[in-house]
């Protein structure tokens, strides 16, 4: 699931992704967060009941984008998702802002300009170090056909490794 756009702190970050509403940058940094936060028990339910969750961006998303703005450091984006449920596969699908810029309804959104992009782009790399996480890169230039059947690969692989493995806790 992507940013949940339906609770009180959701339309808040819609309003402010639209434009119709301007926030403070570690105020919008701190409702991305605590959003995500609101679906931690949802999280945790399913996981325990054996359901594979697919998350649309999840904290690296928001860190990268805030750490992007130049007057934060990383690990103060990082703190407020310590503890989130850790990943077991996290899929990086790059693709360069000049191809970003080319698909459809590109610009409607803040944030959405090349020169920012590149920016968020170098800060995914430096999470990217960070080797207690999986992170895999997968080229989403491809055919749409051709990315889903390398996702749907890796993502099968990673579900049989992390079987019987317990619920780690992000960044701790």
């Amino acid at each position: 699931f992507p940013t949940e756009r339906t609770t009180e702190i959701g339309q808040l970050i819609s309003s402010y992704l639209g434009r119709e509403k301007n926030l403070e940058d570690h105020t919008i940094h701190l409702l991305f967060s605590a959003n995500r936060w609101e679906h931690v028990p949802m999280i945790k339910e399913k996981l325990h009941q054996g359901i594979t969750v697919v998350v649309d961006r999840y904290a690296f998303s928001g860190v990268a984008f805030t750490s992007a703005k130049g007057n934060f450091c990383l690990d103060w984006c990082k703190q407020p998702d310590v503890g989130l449920p850790k990943p077991d596969l996290i899929l990086f699908l790059h693709l360069s802002p000049e191809a970003a810029a080319e698909r459809g309804n590109f610009g409607h959104e803040r944030y959405e300009t090349s020169s920012f992009q590149e920016k968020v782009l170098q800060s995914f790399f430096c999470l990217m170090e960070d080797k207690t996480l999986n992170w895999k890169t997968v080229d989403a230039s491809k055919s749409i056909e051709d990315l889903h059947r390398e996702i749907k690969s890796i993502a099968e692989k990673t579900m049989q490794e992390v079987q019987n493995k317990p619920l780690e806790e992000l960044w701790k």
